[in-house]
Order: C-alpha cells, then sequence, then structure tokens
C-alpha cells in the first residue's frame, strides 16, 4: 500500500528539478499526478519516465486561460487531493537595474501563478484535501540583487497562512516548503554561463551548514510528508529545508 494510494495529485513546474521529483515520488506513492509545465517537449519526457499514473497538461500558471484549460482537463477525470504549487522562477537584479517587467513578470508568475492556480483547484478539491505552496528559505532573509524573488517568496509564505484560516472549515491543509539552494537547473540557470553556475553553486554550498547543495529528491520527501495523511495535524505551516541555513 503506497501513502497516496487512490489519490490524484497536481504538480505544477514539474519538467524538472523538485516538481519532477515530487511527481514520481507521488506516483511511486500510488497517486494519478498531472504534471503541468510550459514546454511541451520537456513535459513530455517528463511523463514518459514516469509512466502511466501521470498525465502531461501544457500550461503557464501566468496565462489565466492556461489554468482555466487546465482544470477543465482534470476536472474531466474527478476531483483532486493534492495540489502541489510549485511553478516559479527569478533572476538576478540589483536595486537600481530592476525593471516593470522584471518585476511584473516575477510577481505575476510566482505570486498570481500560485494565487491562480489554487483558487481555480477549489471546486476540486476534496475535503481532507491538502495544499502545498513551495517558497524559500529567502523569504525571512535578505538577498543581495534578489530582492524581486524574495518578496515573492515572503507574500507566499503570508498568503500560505491567510489561505489556510480560509480553508480549514473545508478540511483542507495549507502548508508550505521553504527550500535552501537546491541543485537543479534552475538554480543554475541563474548564473548564465557554466564558468559563473560554477562559481555561484560552489558559493551557495559554502553558506549551507551541511557544506552542500540539496538534492530535489530530499524535497521531494517533505512534500510527499505534507501532502500526506502523516501531516495531517499540519495548517499554515512552513517547513524549512535547507541545510540548516536558516536555523544555524
Amino acid at each position: 500500500m503506497g501513502q497516496l494510494d487512490g489519490r490524484t495529485a497536481l504538480v505544477t513546474g514539474a519538467t524538472s528539478g523538485i516538481g519532477l521529483a515530487t511527481a514520481r515520488r507521488f506516483a511511486a506513492e500510488g497517486a494519478h499526478v498531472f504534471l503541468t509545465g510550459r514546454r511541451q517537449q520537456a513535459l513530455d519526457e517528463a511523463v514518459a519516465s514516469i509512466g502511466d499514473r501521470a498525465t502531461g497538461i501544457r500550461a503557464d500558471v501566468a496565462d489565466p486561460g492556461d489554468l482555466d484549460r487546465l482544470f477543465a482537463s482534470i476536472g474531466q477525470r474527478g476531483n483532486l487531493d493534492i495540489v502541489f504549487a510549485n511553478a516559479g522562477g527569478g533572476e538576478f537584479a540589483a536595486l537600481p537595474d530592476i525593471t516593470w517587467q522584471h518585476y511584473a513578470d516575477t510577481f505575476n508568475t510566482n505570486v498570481g501563478g500560485t494565487l491562480f492556480t489554487v483558487q481555480k483547484a477549489l471546486p476540486l478539491l476534496t475535503r481532507g484535501a491538502s495544499i502545498i505552496v513551495t517558497s524559500s528559505n529567502i523569504d525571512t532573509k535578505g538577498a543581495a540583487s534578489f530582492s524581486v524573488y524574495a518578496a515573492t517568496k515572503a507574500a507566499l509564505r503570508s498568503l500560505t497562512r491567510s489561505w489556510a484560516a480560509e480553508l480549514v472549515t473545508r478540511g483542507i491543509r495549507v502548508n508550505s516548503i521553504a527550500p535552501g539552494p537546491i541543485a537543479t537547473p534552475g538554480l543554475s540557470g541563474l548564473a548564465g554561463d557554466p564558468g559563473a553556475a560554477e562559481q555561484l553553486l560552489k558559493g551557495l554550498a559554502a553558506g549551507v551548514p551541511m557544506n552542500r547543495l540539496g538534492r530535489p529528491e530530499e524535497i521531494a520527501e517533505t512534500v510527499l510528508f505534507l501532502a500526506s495523511d502523516a501531516s495531517s495535524y499540519m495548517t499554515g505551516a512552513e517547513i524549512y529545508v535547507d541545510g540548516g541555513a536558516s536555523q544555524i
């Protein structure tokens, strides 16, 4: 018996990194998983790596039309028991270099995309459903040249608390995870070129008490805990999975 046997889950931003690792973990525990991503080829490859317990639907969470199409497709199959609102991203920009476009793109994807993913999932959510939001350990820290991204993650932490209070009467739990630096393509991509990426990753690892980057699979285990009955008495919480970086 898997921990998620018979349940249906949605994982956004599931074509690589934390999202893909979590989708695989959910499927291994018996769930049928809907995966989203913006790139069709990457989405097809992710679904193929999981097998018949996965369904891919191309969608950009910052596009309202894509979200409508996504949830119409899921609704044809039935209800949802788990939503992992994971899609997001960001780029470095020092304060003098921040543009309206940079601000809008980051907030529309990270905050707006998460907000409206959760909102549009509500009619499909079963009693006892679990919503998990991907925040970051940067949500309580200062971050030079990463302020807009950090602000979006602080907003998600606040939304997690408010949604937990609002949905508790429906028996729906809302929690967030706060990863530290995780070895994902998205993290390496912040640097722009392989040499700079190597230096970035080394510098980030040096700032972690465990002296290493996390693995996507380590985050997936925490998300599984929040999705399963093992966390049935938790809501409104945030779990830091960052090698001790925010605690030590």
